[in-house]
């Protein structure tokens, strides 16, 4: 049922996609596509929770942030423990008093064949990729379904969508982090509060220069992408700050693809 809370303003294009007045927790956010939806949030003047495990490179991100005018709460945290993830959403809560937006963009990936992926890897990539953005979900969404205003955002992954090689549990992982998107989004729906999730490719943050620079690896990707590269960090980051903002109010339990028209072609 639509409601006035869960409408955009109507007013100049710049107020819907302002984040005046919101704050928000990002994990992975020290480095790569976490630490610019920090900047990039920071720029439409949100205040921020940035966690990760590095804390000298939080403390940088931090930096950056408050230069911008706004503020920042750094709360390391190891994501693949329960109990750690439980401590980041309370010492959050106890910072801000509500996140009104939560982007889950912390992520594993053990590339291996699938004969030689062993339980324990298994279990590491689903506990950091699956359950600790249920966690935080859950942790924080009471307070957003009381505002009645939140937005959850997964960064999930091509891979979810699309066979890649030697990725098979870092494709469950993320195939299970679209469904349940969908899932959180049908129970949270009616209380104005979104649930989205963005699948790029792959993007070249430091990591992914070193794991697909130039080569046959890279050359054979990216001939199957129609537009013929591969994504950089902001891109992802403005996505993810459309999600965000009051202008996608109507968008919901979406698994949207940046790509470049991979999977389409």
């Amino acid at each position: 049922m639509t409601t006035d809370d869960s409408a955009p303003a109507s007013g100049h294009w710049t107020a819907r996609f302002s984040l005046a007045g919101r704050t928000a927790l990002v994990t992975g956010a020290s480095r790569g596509i976490g630490e610019e939806i920090c900047r990039v949030f920071a720029d439409a003047g949100a205040d921020i929770v940035a966690s990760a495990r590095d804390r000298a490179a939080l403390d940088t991100v931090a930096e950056a942030v408050r230069a911008k005018g706004r503020r920042c709460t750094v709360v390391p945290a190891e994501l693949h423990d329960p109990d750690e993830v439980e401590r980041l959403a309370r010492e959050a809560l106890e910072a801000v008093g509500t996140v009104d937006i939560l982007v889950n963009n912390a992520g594993i990936a053990r590339i291996a064949p699938a004969l030689e992926t062993t339980l324990e890897r298994w279990d590491e990539v689903m506990a950091v990729n699956l359950r600790a953005p249920f966690q935080l979900a859950k942790a924080l969404a009471p307070r957003m379904i009381e505002q009645r205003w939140g937005k959850v955002i997964n960064v999930s992954s091509q891979a979810a969508v699309v066979a890649i090689d030697e990725h098979v549990a870092y494709s469950a992982s993320k195939a299970a982090l679209n469904a349940m998107t969908r899932g959180l989004m049908i129970e949270w729906a009616r209380h104005n509060v979104q649930v989205n999730a963005i699948c790029p490719t792959v993007i070249m943050t430091p990591m992914g220069r070193e794991v697909w620079g130039p080569g046959e690896k890279s050359a054979a990707f990216l001939a199957r992408t129609p537009v013929g590269r591969f994504g950089e960090p902001v891109e992802v980051a403005d996505l993810a700050l459309y999600l965000a903002s009051s202008a996608s109010a109507l968008v919901n339990g979406e698994s949207i693809m940046i790509e470049g028209g991979f999977s389409v072609a």
